[in-house]
């Protein structure tokens, strides 16, 4: 897999002193906590504050590629402790780069949480977890996580994928690839914008999985009025199901998808933005040590207003009862 030279859009010091500035102010008004719901509702008055520089660094995907890197944050590998060994004891580590990421999703569009996840949380923390290494879950190491749509199950997913990386000594790769830079044939195309098969809830979400209701067919291409998009999740799509002609398109798509994949390195500081309708994502396998020092990702999902690049009929979908909750202002 090759590793790509990625777009970088670098924010220049004054930038990342306003943006540092404007959470560590956040941070302090509201207790320290990122988590504070009062926090959340004020991001959109705060963000609409912040200057053309940071706006700019924070425009539309612009490329084929699909995503693009914004450098220049600092982060101090002892200030921010050691690596949390699961989510729910990352407390506020990291808190001010929690509200540093909010400002830039607030400012691309609108972050979301989900109520079955992470308990809620605007930003979680993606970091390797005993007993999870095999999962196809952010909490894995040892396996690859197969590239795949975030939230791909869900109508209400995020438009862009913002991750942030606090740390990543190892240098583990994430992995992306663009469908529009994948080469497909035109009846591939027309058969998988069919809706032929659900995608079902993946294991960070055991109460959309325990859901009663009958899971809904979806396509997994889709020709918006901006260009191919897709919706991509084999590791929780019931491919056997499928007929053999659908099945066969489908392995055609995963091959072109491999081949035209790419590696992202992320160094401490940068931040992936992934535009989740374009471009599939997954990680590569890693050896974690547990000892405070492994990968340290952290990720937040953006909804953009107005945007054409989803089908008309997802919004008949029952969402398997998940619900998604908005950052509005006060």
């Amino acid at each position: 897999m090759p590793t790509a030279v990625t777009p970088v859009r670098q924010l220049d010091p004054h930038a990342v002193t306003e943006l540092t500035e404007a959470a560590q102010e956040l941070l302090s008004a509201f207790g320290g906590d990122p988590r504070s719901s009062a926090l959340v509702r004020q991001l959109p008055d705060t963000a609409i504050t912040l200057s053309a520089g940071i706006r700019h660094v924070c425009r539309p995907v612009d490329t084929s590629a699909g995503l693009y890197v914004v450098r220049g944050i600092p982060v101090d590998d002892e200030t921010i402790g050691p690596t949390p060994d699961h989510w729910s004891t990352a407390g506020h580590s990291g808190a001010v780069h929690d509200v540093a990421l909010l400002l830039l999703a607030t400012v691309m569009g609108t972050p979301i949480a989900w109520e079955g996840q992470q308990d809620g949380r605007f930003v979680h923390n993606i970091v390797p977890s005993p007993g999870h290494e095999e999962e196809q879950t952010g909490a894995s190491s040892t396996v690859l996580l197969s590239p795949h749509t975030e939230d791909a199950f869900h109508p209400g997913r995020a438009h862009l994928l913002i991750l942030g990386c606090m740390r990543n000594h190892d240098a583990v790769a994430t992995t992306a690839a663009s469908v529009r830079q994948a080469e497909l044939r035109p009846v591939d195309v027309e058969l998988l914008s069919r809706p032929a098969l659900p995608i079902l809830p993946d294991d960070a979400y055991a109460e959309a999985q325990a859901y009663a209701g009958t899971p809904p067919p979806v396509p997994t291409l889709w020709v918006s009025p901006d260009g191919l998009t897709l919706r991509f999740d084999p590791a929780y799509t019931p491919l056997g199901e499928a007929t053999e002609e659908h099945r066969a398109a489908y392995d055609r798509l995963t091959e072109e998808l491999s081949r035209v994949s790419v590696a992202v390195s992320l160094e401490p500081g940068d931040v992936l933005v992934v535009d989740n309708d374009l471009v599939v994502h997954g990680r590569v396998p890693f050896k974690a040590r547990y000892d405070g020092t492994d990968r340290w990702l952290k990720r937040a999902s953006v909804r953009v207003p107005g945007r054409r690049t989803r089908p008309a009929s997802e919004a008949n979908e029952h969402g398997y009862g998940q619900s998604a909750l908005e950052a509005h202002p006060s």
